[in-house]
C-alpha cells in the first residue's frame, strides 16, 4: 500500500531551509547522466480557466510525477487556487510508493531554485532585491533568497498598488524584515542587485536597458508557452543559465529566443552544471547572469523524499 502524506503534514515539515538542499540535489542530476525529464504536459479541465500540469522524471534514485492545478474559483470556496500532488515510483514493482500532497511545499520548491541559483551566480554582497509581482509566491521568493543573500531594501513592482502595500506586513508574518518600497518597474530595477520576477506574464516586465552590471535576474514565472516575462534584449549582455535547457526552450522564459540558441548565437548553460563546478558561475562582478526556472519534475521528486523520509523519522507526530 501506499504511504500518504497529506498536506497538513507536508506543510509543517517543510521550510526554505528544508527545501534548499534536496532542490539543489535535483538541479545537479538534471545536469548529469543518467538523469530524464520527460516534457511537461499541461492541460485544460472541461472549464478552460481551470488548469493541471503533469511533470515526470526519473534519476537513479528516483521515479515519479507531480501533478499541479490551478482552479480559478477555489477562493471562493474557502480553497487554494494552486493544488499539488507529488507521486513517487517504487523502482522495484513499479507501484505507487507515495503520494504527497505537496501545495506549500510547491511553493517552498520553487524559491528553493531561485536561492539556489543566486547563491551561485548573484554577487555575494547583493543587499537591493526587486521582486515583481506581490502574490503568494513572491513572498517565498523574497524569503528564502534573505535568507542566503544580506539583503535589506526590497522594490515591490504590482498591478495592484494595495496589494504591493501589503506585501511588508505579509513579509513580517513570515519573519523577514526588509525596507520595503513600493516602485515603477524601471525604478526598481535601477536600484536592484537582484531582479526577479514571479508573475502570469506574457509580455517583458521591464526593459533590459533598466538592468545595471552585475545584476542577477530570475525568472520564475514562465512555465507554459507564450508566457514571458524578461526582456530578450537582455540576453545579448548577460550570461544565460536555466534549470533545465531541453525545457526551458521549450515552456520557459527561453521560448522566446529558442532558435537563436538552437543556432549556437546565444549560450544556455543548465544550473547543475554550475554547482557541480563543470560550468563556470559568474565570472566578474559586473557581469549580468540570468536564470530561468521553469520547474522540473526532478525538484518534485526530490522534495517529495524529503518529505516522505521526513514524515517517516516522526511516525508519531499526527
Amino acid at each position: 500500500m501506499a504511504t500518504f502524506i497529506p498536506e497538513s503534514r507536508s506543510s509543517r515539515l517543510i521550510s526554505h531551509e528544508a527545501a534548499f538542499e534536496p532542490v539543489r540535489r535535483a538541479l545537479v542530476a538534471a545536469a548529469s547522466e543518467g538523469a530524464t525529464v520527460f516534457p511537461a504536459v499541461i492541460a485544460r479541465a472541461s472549464d478552460p480557466r481551470n488548469t493541471f500540469s503533469i511533470k515526470s522524471g526519473a534519476t537513479a534514485e528516483l521515479a515519479g510525477l507531480k501533478v499541479g492545478a490551478f482552479w480559478h474559483e477555489n477562493p471562493a470556496r474557502g480553497l487554494p487556487r494552486h493544488n499539488s500532488t507529488i507521486l513517487l515510483i517504487d523502482q522495484d514493482c513499479g507501484r505507487i510508493g507515495a503520494v504527497v500532497e505537496a501545495a506549500a511545499a510547491n511553493a517552498y520548491r520553487t524559491a528553493a531554485a531561485d536561492a539556489v541559483a543566486a547563491k551561485a551566480l548573484a554577487r555575494p554582497d547583493s543587499g537591493t532585491l526587486a521582486i515583481f509581482g506581490a502574490g503568494n509566491q513572491a513572498l517565498y521568493e523574497v524569503g528564502a533568497l534573505a535568507r542566503i543573500l544580506p539583503l535589506t531594501r526590497l522594490h515591490v513592482v504590482a498591478r495592484e498598488r494595495e496589494k504591493a502595500e501589503s506585501f511588508a506586513a505579509r513579509l513580517g508574518q513570515q519573519g523577514v524584515t526588509l525596507d520595503v518600497r513600493v516602485s515603477t518597474p524601471e525604478e526598481a530595477c535601477r536600484a536592484a542587485d537582484v531582479i526577479v520576477t514571479a508573475t502570469p506574464a506574457r509580455a517583458p516586465l521591464f526593459e533590459a536597458a533598466w538592468v545595471r552590471p552585475g545584476t542577477h535576474v530570475a525568472g520564475m514565472g514562465s512555465d507554459a508557452r507564450g508566457k514571458h516575462e524578461l526582456p530578450t534584449a537582455l540576453y545579448e549582455r548577460a550570461r544565460l543559465f536555466c534549470d533545465l535547457p531541453s525545457q526551458s526552450i521549450e515552456i520557459g522564459e527561453f521560448q522566446h529566443v529558442r532558435e537563436r540558441i538552437e543556432a549556437g548565437a546565444l549560450v544556455l548553460n543548465p544550473i547543475g552544471a554550475v554547482l557541480d563546478g563543470r560550468c563556470p558561475g559568474r565570472t566578474a562582478p559586473d557581469e549580468i547572469t540570468v536564470f530561468d526556472s521553469s520547474g522540473i519534475a526532478l525538484q518534485d521528486l526530490y522534495i517529495g523524499q524529503f518529505l516522505l523520509d521526513a514524515a517517516m523519522a516522526a511516525p508519531d507526530e499526527d
